[in-house]
């Protein structure tokens, strides 16, 4: 059967009242954003479908009453839309991406890791109790913002702590545009108090430390008990893995939601804007500096030292900026070093095989 997709090109439900039904792709976060990257044809020929999770055998996909694994082949992640190529699917084509969520690799091999892609708003979740962890969370929103995501602090375990309004007060001081949300995991709670961002069409991603509530989470807002759930180590509150890998959950009737793994490690590379953003304070006012190259430390004409010893300015959060401008500059080198490194190897390997094909005739 030859579907008709030309409901999902540019322009063409624009007439469409606003509260009509979701089309099956809609219902995936297909938009214009993704239609326009392809014409009428090829959108007939190769129909999208958007990565639900990505395993060594392949990637599963689903479209409009497509549901396949698609072998290895398309460097694609979860949350991917795909041009499926039903003759060689293989050759799947992955479309340009609204957002992406990556980190450098952990190990020592200087790889980026992909962790999700077209998400609308990430839930960066912390608990109240040991787990929260400013520093952490900043990591976390400067990686929203250099996505262009929407970031959203969730404080669970509201009820292991006679009063969670201090963690609440800290979470809002780290930035004045991310809204914070403090609820208990269980329940009706999060389906009530993420309403706003878990419309239909949406997707949301839910990222943190483990044990703090993530795929309870993800069940209260599925209606379901479909994702294993453990409880804490309660002589250091650390959380233990409980989802193994990144998946997108369709919620009948509402959002897609993507829980991820606890990550142990989140290494930030090419997220200088992220920075830029979440700490914009502090960065108008290196700008001021008399040096461009002002280390602000000792030097003269430092305007963020002047903030500092003013009190305009938090020392720890002056200490976090520091630390992350440098990991981020150290990362991005190094990683634009491997690439580099890379390219050539495979242009030594290109002339090597040209040299061997030209002494075989």
């Amino acid at each position: 059967m030859v579907r008709d997709y030309s409901a999902f090109l540019p322009g063409a439900s624009a007439s469409q009242p606003s509260d009509r039904a979701l089309t099956a792709l809609e219902s995936l976060g297909w938009r214009p954003f993704f239609a326009q990257q392809i014409d009428a044809e090829a959108l007939t020929e190769t129909p999208p479908v958007r990565v639900l999770s990505v395993h060594r055998s392949g990637l599963q996909v689903a479209g409009d009453g497509i549901e396949e694994l698609i072998p290895p082949g398309p460097e694609a992640t979860v949350g991917d839309w795909l041009l499926f190529d039903r003759a060689l699917p293989r050759n799947s084509r992955v479309l340009d991406r609204a957002s992406l969520i990556k980190r450098r690799a952990p190990g020592h091999d200087w790889q980026v890791q992909l962790i999700a892609a077209n998400i609308d708003t990430l839930f960066v979740v912390t608990s109240c109790n040991q787990d929260f962890n400013p520093a952490r969370l900043e990591r976390y929103l400067a990686l929203a913002f250099d996505a262009g995501i929407e970031p959203v602090i969730l404080l669970t375990k509201t009820d292991l702590v006679p009063d969670p309004a201090p963690y609440v007060e800290e979470a809002r001081g780290l930035s004045d545009r991310v809204p914070v949300v403090a609820l208990d995991a269980r329940g009706e709670a999060p389906a009530r108090e993420l309403a706003e961002w878990c419309r239909p069409g949406r997707t949301v991603a839910f990222v943190g430390s483990s044990g703090v509530g993530k795929s309870t989470l993800t069940n209260a807002l599925a209606g379901s008990l479909a994702i294993a759930t453990q409880a804490i180590r309660e002589d250091d509150a650390k959380g233990r893995h409980t989802t193994t890998h990144r998946e997108l959950h369709p919620v009948p009737g509402g959002c897609l939601l993507l829980d991820t793994p606890g990550m142990r490690e989140l290494q930030l590379t090419d997220a200088a804007a992220g920075i830029a953003e979440l700490f914009e304070d502090i960065e108008e006012l290196a700008a001021g500096c008399r040096f461009r190259d002002c280390a602000h430390e000792t030097e003269p004409g430092c305007a963020v030292r002047t903030a500092l010893d003013a009190g305009q300015i938090d020392a720890p959060r002056l200490a976090r900026w520091r630390k992350l401008k440098a990991e981020d500059a150290f990362n991005s080198a190094s990683l634009s070093e491997r690439r580099e490194k890379d390219r050539a190897f495979g242009k030594m390997v290109r002339g090597v095989m040209k040299q061997k094909s030209r002494q075989k005739r």
